[in-house]
């Protein structure tokens, strides 16, 4: 209860930033960033949007993989015209389909870049069942199968560039604690989402799968890299509660009121950040 509290009223941690601390104050004790080149998922809107911002005020160069590559460039235009110094790459990247995940680790490869940080932040909830060209259902392959697969192919980029600069790399995956309202047999499920579009599709279930699924690789990861003595971490972060368009599925009426009522205990997405 206490714990809640404190997280209520956005009391201070051992970090010295708390649930209310905003990334640009966290960020604000390492104001150079120029050595660091950072990719970044689901950096158009919401979130990912507010990180690769304050990244490129710290003066990182941003990879920003997208699906839809207008709102890719719009987001590159907001922040050059905010830091007109900044590096931003541009590259197509739908991650509900591996195909092309691996086209753009091919792509991003050919560039001869090191990489230092990746954050996988893209996410997807629906109310409706789809499955992707891999056939995988289209939640389960977007929020984790896509970055599983996205994480292993730019593994050893990281490890090295590492080894090279002496600066620890890290990986970061969005998670949420959604993840803890899955229960039953994750495989079993996974497989009846796979082949089944009744009426009994849950979302929420789905999406809770996938979280769940990005908590499990990050503990596998997290010791593979141990033992391999890689300078490299990964960390799974619930971000918080907060109202970004990952229930653009559920806007309306209900939606806008649930979130009116509730604003002062939500987090603001600049108070939403990896950085800590």
């Amino acid at each position: 209860m206490l714990e809640t509290v404190k997280y209520l009223i956005g009391a201070a941690g051992p970090s010295g930033f708390g649930s209310k601390s905003t990334a640009e104050q966290v960020t604000s004790h390492c104001p150079e960033l120029h050595y660091i080149t950072a990719i970044i998922t689901g950096a158009t809107s919401g979130i990912g949007a507010e990180t690769a911002r304050v990244l490129a005020k710290r003066g990182a160069r941003l990879v920003l993989p997208a699906r839809n590559m207008k709102a890719a460039e719009d987001t590159k235009a907001r922040i050059l015209s905010e830091f007109p110094e900044s590096e931003i790459i541009v590259m197509a990247l739908d991650l509900s389909s591996l195909h092309s995940v691996r086209r753009f680790a091919a792509q991003f490869q050919s560039l001869n870049l090191p990489l230092n940080l990746l954050i996988n932040n893209a996410g997807k909830f629906s109310l409706r069942h789809a499955i992707s060209e891999d056939g995988i259902e289209m939640t389960f392959a977007t929020n984790y199968l896509g970055h599983f697969l996205l994480t292993k192919l730019l593994l050893k980029n990281m490890i090295e560039t590492a080894e090279k600069s002496g600066v620890q790399g890290r990986i970061v995956n969005v998670s949420s604690s959604i993840h803890s309202w899955f229960s039953g047999d994750p495989i079993s499920y996974l497989s009846f989402i796979n082949k089944n579009k009744s009426d009994s599709y849950d979302g929420t279930r789905a999406y809770a799968l996938s979280k769940l699924a990005n908590v499990l690789h990050t503990k596998e990861l997290a010791q593979r890299l141990q033992e391999m003595k890689a300078n490299v971490t990964v960390n799974c972060v619930h971000p918080g509660i907060v109202r970004t368009r990952l229930t653009r599925d559920r806007e309306g009426l209900v939606t806008d009121l649930v979130f009116f009522l509730a604003s002062k205990l939500l987090k603001t997405i600049p108070q939403v950040n990896f950085f800590i």
